[in-house]
């Protein structure tokens, strides 16, 4: 590309939603270009959701057969984390590589620059390349897809140590002996669980009351219980005051506590990509935490926001959703409106944490008349037969007056996929009394669902 070219359309990022989005408008004819200073299609497939799945795929099965004695018998397990780094390698991420993305998105139509873009006012960005800076007109808008980075808290010492993120996490080829996490968050545990399947000595550090503290209360307790199990210390109500690296690492703890480990992994949360993108040159505040887009990903005039930067969830799945919001509303075409009401999410732990709509607590802060309904997995249905492994809990949410859920959580084995009978209910807002009158097929796992909807109250 010259160093000013003039096109229709501008996608600022791609991972999931930003490479679907400027695929698609390709497609349907648009002169599209993608930006990226980092892989197409983003944390996801190299650093997120693909890698370290296939950890914890492989760690579920080590589980499963230290399960086997009292249950069928008996086995030897013996760990092999090479083979979980090879398929991570070769099979997930090509070595973190992403020719082939590239390839798929030149194939669509669609152009692609390696380099930083930022806004340089209405109808242009500007692309800050190896080769040096490109400006790009644009005919119809630019749409940001920057994501985030994962958030590192101002502890001191931490800055200049070789602490680990989720993206030097699921590069490791040898494990430590030890590892303290920081959060309790949902990566922070799924990865605190895996490594400790394999052996490795784990605590988890979190500052709040609990782990998992956007979710209900019970999934925090399951989800506990399941890493005590599996060997992993849990340290809630604590936070890290310093850190110190001599090899290994050192925490001071409130209370004058202190821990060590051979490594340290930082998984506090996210923070958006906002900054530094021009976001003032069009009108935006550049010191907003997201972006908050109408029901069409619109934030201003030829701008549209898509993704983890506008604050409704940093999930895969809503940034793809958010995608075909905006491409529906830039080709013009007839569709839904965006909505947020059903949005659902999962801790890929053992066992599954599985949630949509409103939490308890969120309904009561929303003003609604509330009924909670709630079932122990263990001793209802598939439960009782699946142990060991078969805790969990059902819980629901319902606003009394309209009689419908709007939030409901699926702790347990397949909890993610349990979810999918709640997220339609929530969604389509289907009266409790149909669901109350529906058949639940025996012996499941989501026929605990039905005790539940029997106990709101």
């Amino acid at each position: 590309m010259a160093d000013s070219a003039e096109v229709d359309l501008v996608v600022v990022g791609l991972g999931p939603g930003g490479e679907h989005a400027a695929a698609e408008l390709a497609g349907a004819g648009l002169e599209v270009v993608g930006v990226d200073r980092r892989l197409v299609g983003g944390e996801c497939p190299y650093y997120g959701c693909i890698p370290s799945k296939m950890m914890l795929r492989a760690a579920g099965l080590l589980a499963e057969a230290r399960r086997v004695p009292g249950t069928a018998g008996s086995v030897e397990v013996i760990p092999s984390w090479s083979q979980v780094a090879r398929r991570i390698r070769d099979e997930a991420t090509d070595d973190w590589d992403d020719a082939v993305a590239v390839e798929r998105l030149q194939k669509a139509g669609a152009r692609f620059v390696r380099g930083t873009g930022r806004l340089a006012g209405p109808g242009r960005v500007v692309v800050a390349t190896d080769e040096g800076e490109q400006e790009i007109r644009v005919r119809r808008g630019v749409v940001l897809n920057t994501g985030t980075e994962p958030a590192i808290p101002p502890i001191d010492g931490l800055a200049g140590t070789p602490y680990w993120t989720n993206r030097e996490a699921v590069r490791v080829t040898r494990l430590p002996r030890s590892l303290v996490v920081l959060g309790g968050g949902a990566i922070g545990c799924e990865l605190a669980q895996a490594f400790a399947r394999f052996g490795v000595r784990v605590t988890i550090v979190e500052a709040g009351e609990r782990i998992l503290g956007p979710e209900e209360p019970e999934s925090s307790e399951v989800l506990a219980a399941a890493l005590a199990r599996d060997g992993i210390e849990v340290r809630t109500g604590v936070a890290a005051r310093s850190v110190r690296h001599d090899g290994g690492f050192h925490l001071a703890l409130d209370g004058g506590e202190s821990i060590s480990a051979d490594e340290l992994l930082v998984a506090v949360g996210r923070t958006s990509n906002l900054r530094d993108i021009g976001l003032e040159t069009v009108g935006l505040d550049p010191g907003v935490r997201f972006l908050d887009p109408d029901e069409r990903m619109r934030v201003g005039e030829g701008v549209w926001a898509i993704g983890d930067i506008t604050g409704k969830g940093a999930f895969t799945h809503m940034s793809m959703y958010q995608a075909d919001v905006a491409v529906r509303d830039l080709l013009g075409r007839e569709g839904a409106p965006a909505d947020y009401r059903a949005v659902g999410r999962v801790t890929f732990t053992d066992p599954e944490i599985g949630s949509v709509g409103m939490t308890e607590r969120q309904a009561r802060d929303a003003g609604l008349r509330v009924q909670v309904g709630t079932t122990d997995l263990a001793t209802s249905s598939r439960g009782w037969l699946h142990v060991p492994g078969g805790a969990g809990v059902v819980k629901l949410v319902a606003d009394a007056d309209r009689g419908i859920l709007v939030g409901g959580t699926t702790a347990g084995p397949s909890g993610g996929e349990m979810l999918g009978w709640l997220a339609t209910a929530v969604h389509a807002e289907v009266p409790v009394a149909t669901l109350r009158s529906m058949h639940f097929a025996y012996p499941t796992f989501h026929r605990a669902i039905e005790p539940a909807l029997d106990a709101l109250a």
